[in-house]
């Protein structure tokens, strides 16, 4: 009970004190709010971008490995023009390590063509046509509203089925239920058996858009577009327990050189791309954004520091015969050291409220496709950062109010 009252009571002329004078309450606020504004603001939109790029790669999949010709950078142990010599992956490639993989949840093979007009009458639409194996879904999340994956049957076979995007089934059969409706696809009829759930625009798209997307057995894709070649991307995902995927790598590898008939002696002739070195660069851009934020809002926020502390001396200057009034009534030192030092901090985190504020408010303004979302951890960093400030501003000035000489101090005028 004895704190409660003593945190009452400090509360009561931490508000007094800033009541009096609200102009001097206000530029001395200034400094916090907008370092708080800046550091949280920063983080805030650092999240967003982060959430909104991680949603755009779902598509590549987790604990995953891209046996490729080219690598995802040009890093690796061979010069640039290397690869041009290495040979594209193939769907026999693919069906090797299918057969063999031991370490691998699933295998798949896939591939793209850009920019392919889909047609329903007068109705048509530009988009990516994606061609699959069955255990695709396995890799990679295809979200489907209506309708149904593929089965092994169609796939195994090269029906002419399709599993199209949600822009996809408005633009070719509007109003319209588009499960089980046909439309032509390089002259050939495709029949819809899936329509993906509606992702929307995205602030970046890696791969397209999939409202976009028509993905269709890849038996089928061959026949349509690949004219005998059958190359491809070919996809493994790692067991569960596989950390590091340092085993499935190990074995696509050893697979791989087999099958191409590799020399000991002789370098790899394929890429094995992992999604997380896309992560990594975007991990390593986050990080510096997040450094700049810091680095602005500390400025603002030592201007903001050094004004609550005017605002403090100034505040025990004029209490002093308050304070030599309440330590010859018994007041402890640590009671007037703990008054002082929470209207400080009461100071800062009126400040850091009103730039926490000024962030949520920047959370309705629109920007493009990205959405801006305050989270509770950005909220209780603000809120600790004005703390610490608050603490750290207050502490001299509250010393010293507690140190004060209670006869010299009821002289004071």
């Amino acid at each position: 009970m004895k704190f409660l009252r003593q945190v009452l009571e400090s509360f009561r002329f931490a508000w007094q004190a800033l009541r009096s004078n609200i102009t001097r309450t206000i530029l001395s606020l200034l400094g916090v709010t907008v370092g708080i504004f800046a550091i949280v603001a920063v983080f805030t939109i650092v999240d967003s971008l982060e959430r909104s790029i991680k949603e755009s790669l779902s598509f590549i999949g987790d604990k995953v490995i891209y046996v490729q010709k080219w690598p995802w950078g040009f890093g690796g142990e061979y010069q640039w023009w290397k690869y041009f010599q290495w040979p594209e992956p193939t769907y026999a490639e693919y069906k090797f390590l299918y057969d063999n993989m031991e370490n691998a949840s699933a295998v798949a093979v896939m591939d793209f063509k850009g920019n392919t007009t889909l047609k329903n009458g007068s109705n048509s639409i530009k988009a990516q046509v994606q061609g699959v194996s069955y255990e695709y879904n396995q890799i990679s999340d295809i979200p489907i509203q209506y309708g149904r994956y593929f089965i092994p049957l169609e796939t195994n076979n090269a029906r002419n089925v399709a599993i199209v995007g949600a822009d996809i089934a408005e633009s070719l059969f509007p109003g319209q239920e588009p499960v089980g409706k046909e439309f032509k696809l390089a002259g050939n009829k495709f029949t819809i058996v899936g329509v993906q759930v509606k992702k929307g625009e995205s602030l970046v798209n890696f791969g397209g858009s999939p409202d976009k997307s028509c993905i269709i057995p890849f038996s089928a894709f061959s026949k349509l577009f690949q004219s005998g070649r059958r190359s491809a991307d070919i996809v493994v995902k790692a067991l569960p327990d596989d950390e590091g995927m340092q085993e499935v790598e190990a074995e696509i590898t050893g697979l791989m050189r087999t099958k191409r008939g590799i020399k000991p002696r002789d370098g790899n002739n394929f890429s094995l791309n992992r999604p997380e070195a896309a992560a990594q660069a975007i991990a390593g851009l986050f990080a510096v954004l997040t450094l700049a934020g810091w680095v602005i809002g500390s400025f603002s926020i030592l201007v903001g520091g050094f004004g609550i502390a005017n605002i403090m001396f100034v505040s025990v200057k004029e209490r002093t015969n308050l304070i030599g009034i309440q330590k010859s009534l018994g007041a402890k030192n640590y009671s007037i050291l703990f008054q002082f030092l929470f209207e400080a901090v009461m100071l800062s985190l009126v400040g850091g409220l009103v730039g926490i504020f000024l962030v949520y408010l920047l959370s309705f303004m629109q920007l493009g496709s990205l959405e801006i979302l305050l989270t509770p951890g950005n909220v209780l960093l603000g809120l600790g950062v004005s703390c610490i400030i608050g603490i750290l501003s207050g502490i001299i000035p509250a010393m010293l109010a507690a140190r004060m000489d209670p006869v010299i101090a009821i002289r004071a005028k």
